[in-house]
């Protein structure tokens, strides 16, 4: 079933302890459809300047895809440049640059519109409002934020909440938003606002799930080579969505595994910069580490 993402798509320069790379392909909306384009047909809404590298939108189009509604302005594409240091839990911003993507106002194709599954990747709260109110009806929005958005635009923010049926942020940002220091505590909060699930990433810790049952922990898989942390949020959301369109109905069962799966695909998208290591897997390598990781939760 189509999935529908909203979001930037740009070029990253990264430094890590492993490396460094000069423009290569980044940006939410990228990453995230590359994880969820393992399990279904992909619809990516975006902008690029006219500056942007023509072999990467065949490098999208290639992949499934459908990149009608990523548009392309006169002016230069979104621009990242970042740095991570020792143990690279968080990335140093070195500088941003919105270019097109600062006077964006998304528009959401006629043929897209009908998508039953939407992400919203993080973005200004007005535009996920905004992209909201151009879809028919779909059957599960999920939608990403920041810290940023949480200190500048919170009752924007609170009111896309209202709209969609699962939040997913990380530990820092549901505390920030909430005031709560337990987690649990944050997710019901989150949810008595609108959403009826809440996912907190914590990093190299792995996923909490929030439920209106109950909670659903998962730890996150132990990769030894950690190249380069960026978008591993992103394909995270991806994997996760991609799997709940491909079964094309959201339980806590199907939920519990499309944490599993985004999970998996996030701990490839950390071996290499950009979606290097993404490109180079199969859905058959995602289901070997599946089981692997299931092998190592599982008890009795």
């Amino acid at each position: 079933m189509p999935l529908l993402v909203v979001g930037s798509v740009g070029l990253d320069s990264i430094e890590t302890p492993h490396g460094k790379v000069e423009e290569v392909l980044g940006g939410s909306a990228v990453y995230f459809s590359w994880a969820a384009n393992f399990f279904t047909p992909v619809r990516l809404v975006g902008v690029v300047g006219n500056d942007f590298p023509k072999h990467y939108r065949e490098l999208l189009s290639k992949r499934s895809i459908d990149t009608a509604g990523l548009k392309e302005l006169e002016g230069k594409t979104f621009r990242w440049r970042g740095r991570y240091q020792g143990t690279m839990h968080s990335a140093t911003t070195l500088s941003v640059e919105l270019n097109v993507f600062g006077q964006y106002e998304p528009r959401i194709p006629e043929t897209f519109r009908d998508s039953r599954f939407v992400f919203l990747a993080n973005g200004l709260p007005s535009l996920q409002q905004r992209v909201l109110e151009q879809m028919k009806g779909p059957e599960f929005v999920a939608a990403d934020t920041m810290n940023h958005w949480i200190n500048e635009k919170k009752a924007e923010l609170l009111e896309v909440l209202k709209r969609i049926d699962a939040l997913i942020l990380n530990d820092e940002e549901a505390r920030q938003l909430t005031g709560e220091s337990n987690l649990i505590k944050a997710a019901r909060r989150l949810q008595a606002i609108g959403p009826k699930y809440i996912i907190i990433k914590k990093g190299e810790h792995g996923a909490v799930l929030t439920t209106p049952e109950g909670f659903f922990l998962m730890p996150g898989f132990p990769t030894e080579n950690v190249k380069d942390p960026t978008g591993a949020g992103d394909s995270f959301a991806g994997g996760l969505m991609g799997y709940l369109a491909k079964k094309k109905v959201v339980t806590e069962g199907t939920l519990k595994q499309a944490i599993v799966y985004g999970t998996i695909i996030a701990s490839f998208n950390v071996e290499d910069f950009s979606i290097q290591q993404l490109q180079r897997i199969t859905l058959e390598d995602i289901e070997e580490r599946r089981r692997k990781f299931e092998a190592m939760v599982r008890f009795h």
